[in-house]
């Protein structure tokens, strides 16, 4: 009975934790009006840091000897996690399309089932395949709006490359999340993490601030940081740790998926975007792939 209802909450975890995570988009289209994308990304950190370090310090303290043997992990973790995924999209924003951004990151969960298969030997079976193909339909449908005259026009520019960029630090990140195994609890290493992911941004966060454009530390700027600390940052990192380590970086990869359908959804609701028909077909078939990804990870426990 203990295991079941472990499992059913680290599966109802696929469905709350891209709440947080796609509140992203709200900060990609808000806050960078306000914020300069780097600086954005370096201080969400910062204040994520600065949040969780009254409750980590003692700890983190105490096991300094367990940081000291994780430090290569923790640093790599927090460049791709928070530096590379924090960072990339909100530079991407500035010259590409939120439809093409939405596809290039959905081909995230793609490359973290590649990548486990040719470097930790994850199996791909038919149903994990079928369920990963009815997601990645399901998140086409929605952004190309049901019409396939709008796959074929679309162009791609430099932002792209941000975007693929920030989908192969996410799949980097995620993997080996899973398969680095860690002495510290959760709060502790993403204390670190946010941390090192804040180190790897200060460069170009000063070459930002110095060159390219000066932050400005007003009310708006606060607003926007705090939010993308708390939201996308402490909660939605947290969740998908806790559902990585219950049920592995591919079948949890399928957030991304439901990321995209939240995002729609926010859309609708703050950005007076419409929600059509083709937003209810992509949201099932999204829904019926993890259902699939839930079952074929069931038969294998």
């Amino acid at each position: 009975m203990k295991e079941k209802s472990q499992n059913f909450f680290a599966y109802s975890l696929l469905l709350i934790q891209p709440i947080f995570m796609a509140s992203n988009l709200v900060v990609a289209r808000g806050g960078v009006e306000y914020v300069p994308p780097i600086s954005l990304a370096f201080w969400r950190w910062i204040s994520v840091v600065l949040i969780l370090l009254p409750f980590t310090a003692p700890l983190l303290i105490k096991n300094f000897q367990t940081i000291k043997k994780e430090f290569k992990q923790l640093f790599f973790l927090g460049a791709m996690g928070c530096g590379v995924c924090g960072a990339f999209p909100f530079l991407a924003g500035e010259t590409t399309t939120i439809t093409n951004m939405g596809i290039i990151y959905t081909s995230s969960p793609v490359f973290i089932i590649i990548i486990s298969y040719f470097f930790f030997n994850e199996k791909i079976n038919s149903l994990r395949f079928v369920g990963l193909v009815s997601c990645l339909i399901g998140v086409f449908a929605i952004i190309i709006k049901g019409d396939f005259n709008l796959l074929v026009n679309l162009k791609f520019t430099v932002g792209d490359l941000w975007m693929l960029g920030a989908a192969i630090g996410w799949a980097l990140y995620s993997i080996y999340l899973f398969y680095w195994k860690t002495e510290l609890a959760i709060f502790q290493r993403f204390t670190l993490v946010a941390l090192f992911g804040a180190f790897s941004l200060m460069p170009f966060y000063l070459i930002e601030q110095f060159i390219f454009e000066t932050t400005k530390f007003n009310s708006d700027f606060f607003v926007w940081v705090i939010f993308a600390a708390i939201s996308p940052g402490i909660i939605a990192f947290t969740l998908y740790t806790m559902a990585q380590k219950k049920l592995g970086a591919s079948i949890t990869g399928f957030t991304l998926y439901i990321f995209t359908v939240y995002g729609a959804v926010y859309g609708y609701f703050l950005f007076d975007e419409e929600f059509e028909f083709y937003h209810l077909i992509g949201t099932i078939l999204v829904f019926f792939g993890v259902f699939l990804a839930k079952r074929n990870n069931e038969k294998k426990t």
